[in-house]
């Protein structure tokens, strides 16, 4: 199989490229990597030395491409499906990417920030980090509950990459900061994506590790 995608069922970012795989039904190899084993974090290491998820790689066109936006435009143009995830006109495509980005850079890391440092041994966390990541957090969902009050998808009527980078950062970012009584538009939008067969798929499959995801002290 040309397309191996190198990632972790509870990675955040993974579940971005997996739900692009998933809504076009592309046919790839998936390579769950253990970080905990030496062995194979030896092996991510040597492929990918900044050692994050997820890395698609493509042997019939020896590409190696990391982050999961690249991976999507790289699907998008390369192994299209019957549905485009990036838009072929030059303004819509240009609001697809704006929002793929305000999703990554204001829910999708401050999300991160906030379950990262729950993880961080007693006397080690950052509260002065975690209060700057809520108030990025909760500024985003402003702009965006305004915008979802007229939408059915990220960006309009189309699913579309935008959605595969909202799906993580508010599933993980209402663990990080509930806000399904305060942002009501969003809520319903996370709704709606849970039902999506691409994402409800890739959270089943990562239930099983759920166990491990960090909550609240």
């Amino acid at each position: 199989m040309s397309l191996k995608l190198h990632y972790h069922p509870l990675a955040s970012f993974c579940w971005k490229a997996l739900i692009a795989l998933y809504e076009n039904g592309t046919k790839f190899e998936p390579h769950l990597v253990d970080l905990g084993n030496p062995e194979a974090a030896a092996a991510f290491k040597a492929l990918w030395p900044i050692r994050k998820f997820p890395v698609l790689e493509d042997d019939a066109r020896g590409a190696l491409i990391p982050e999961s936006t690249t991976i999507i435009e790289y699907l998008d143009r390369h192994y299209p499906g019957p549905a485009p995830l990036v838009p072929g006109d030059p303004d819509a495509a240009r609001d697809v990417r704006l929002a793929d980005r305000l999703y990554d850079l204001y829910v999708h890391l401050p999300m991160q920030k906030i379950m990262t440092d729950r993880l961080r041994p007693e006397g080690r966390s950052d509260p002065h980090g975690v209060d700057e990541a809520k108030a990025t957090l909760l500024t985003a969902l402003g702009i965006l509950d305004k915008d979802m009050g007229r939408r059915t998808w990220a960006t309009g009527d189309t699913f579309s990459m935008a959605d595969c980078a909202a799906c993580p950062a508010l599933y993980y970012g209402n663990i990080a900061v509930p806000f399904t009584s305060t942002h009501k538009n969003v809520a319903a939008y996370l709704a709606r994506l849970q039902q999506r067969p691409s994402f409800a798929r890739v959270l089943e499959e990562a239930e099983p590790y759920f166990k491990f995801v960090p909550r609240e002290r």
